[in-house]
C-alpha cells in the first residue's frame, strides 16, 4: 500500500512539474487512454479464461441488471420527489 501511495504522489509532483508543457501532457493523455484500453482488454481476457466466472455468468449478469436498474429507478424517483419538494413548491404545471 506505502508503494502505490508513493507512486501516487510522484506522479502527482511529476505532474506538476509538466503542467506548462502542453504537448507533452497532451501525448501523455492519449498513452493514458490507451493504457486504459488494454487494460480493459486484460481485464476481459481474465474474465473469459476464469472457468468459474463464466460458468456462473448468467446469474451475475442478472444481478448486475437488477442493481443497476435498481440505481437508476431509485435515483429518479428522489430526484423527482427532491425536484418536486425543494423546486417545485407544491405548483402543478398548468
Amino acid at each position: 500500500m506505502l508503494e502505490i501511495l508513493a507512486l501516487m504522489c510522484a506522479g502527482t509532483a511529476v505532474g506538476y512539474l509538466i503542467r506548462k508543457r502542453p504537448v507533452l501532457v497532451r501525448w501523455l493523455e492519449k498513452g493514458i487512454i490507451w493504457s486504459i484500453y488494454l487494460l480493459l482488454f486484460l481485464l476481459g481476457l481474465s474474465i473469459g479464461t476464469n472457468e468459474t466466472i463464466m460458468g456462473q455468468l448468467p446469474v451475475l449478469g442478472g444481478q448486475a441488471f437488477l442493481l443497476s436498474f435498481g440505481g437508476v429507478g431509485g435515483s429518479l424517483l428522489f430526484a423527482f420527489l427532491a425536484w418536486r419538494l425543494f423546486f417545485n413548491n407544491g405548483k402543478t404545471n398548468q
